[in-house]
């Protein structure tokens, strides 16, 4: 099978600025973060290179969740201005390894991703691998056409969720993660759920019901069911609102063939170069060949990957 990878930008790089120390550039410019993409970029590249890949990016402006419920996220501090500083950045790192990136304000990247894994899933001989370092899109998996690529421990250590992954972690098949994360909440999101129903909760009444519109068709049946729900429908239908991927963004007319990497040794050779990213360059120019152990650069860069 080809693989098509959407990367979820916003989050890997969240991952790498707090998986790594505050790394700078020859020009002073903080670089900590871009590492670590271009590490698990390299890594991407020379393990399995994608045959068609997709940078995914949020964007400064409200969303139509914003407009929904305006607690949406609003837990979460700003960013602080060395890793917006960083963002901005990172379409050039990703321009350089030759992926297309793409934004659209009012809409997540998750959002973006859902329309373009919706539009090429069908594809024959193509499977679709998302990147990601939160698991909003875990809803998005099918089979093991569509899957989700997640991190566990800091940014070299990944799990792929297919549907059987999804199910021995949830107890529950890939489309009724919508349901579940509106029943129990999303408390990185701040989508407060159904007061009450936690996660053991919400997988119980999924696997009995299997959603949420037939958990309301059947409270009568169970009194009990009915006084813990009842009262909470319209927040169980607002946290499904929030929860759920659109999957039409409008991006333009994208062809799949217009997201084969423009892959180029000597852009990306550069680009490390002018970042000062000397632990890498030699990896790349070994072609993946780690050098030597007594020949590693004794750096921090060296010890992190």
């Amino acid at each position: 099978m080809k693989k098509l990878l959407l990367v979820d930008a916003n989050s890997v790089i969240h991952r790498s600025f707090h998986a790594l120390p505050p790394f700078t550039a020859p020009d002073g410019s903080p670089t900590g973060a871009i590492y670590g993409v271009a590490s698990i970029l390299l890594k991407l590249w020379r393990e399995d290179r994608p045959d068609y890949a997709a940078a995914l990016f949020d964007r400064p402006e409200p969303t139509f969740r914003d407009k929904k419920y305006a607690a949406y996220k609003a837990q979460r501090p700003p960013a602080p201005d060395i890793l917006i500083a960083q963002l901005i950045e990172m379409h050039n790192l990703f321009r350089a390894f030759g992926v297309a990136t793409f934004e659209k304000a009012g809409f997540e990247a998750d959002d973006l991703i859902a329309t373009l894994a919706t539009k090429f899933k069908d594809e024959k001989d193509l499977r679709v691998v998302i990147l990601t370092g939160d698991r909003d899109t875990l809803q998005l998996v099918e089979g093991d056409k569509v899957v989700v690529q997640t991190f566990n421990k800091g940014v070299s250590d990944t799990t792929i969720y297919d549907e059987k992954t999804v199910m021995e972690k949830y107890g529950l098949p890939p489309r009724a993660i919508i349901d579940y994360k509106a029943l129990a909440g999303d408390a990185s999101d701040n989508i407060k759920g159904v007061p009450g129903v936690g996660p053991k909760t919400a997988t119980e009444l999924l696997k009995k019901f299997g959603s949420i519109e037939n958990i309301y068709k059947n409270l009568g049946s169970d009194p009990k069911l009915e006084k813990k729900l009842g009262p909470f429908r319209k927040e169980a239908d607002l946290s499904r609102e929030l929860v759920v991927l659109e999957k039409n963004v409008p991006m333009g007319d994208v062809a799949l063939s217009t997201l084969a990497p423009d892959y180029d040794e000597s852009v990306i050779t550069a680009y490390f170069e002018k970042k000062g990213f000397t632990t890498l360059m030699k990896r790349f120019i070994a072609n993946g060949k780690e050098p030597a152990e007594d020949s590693k650069p004794k750096s921090v860069q060296g010890r992190m990957f």
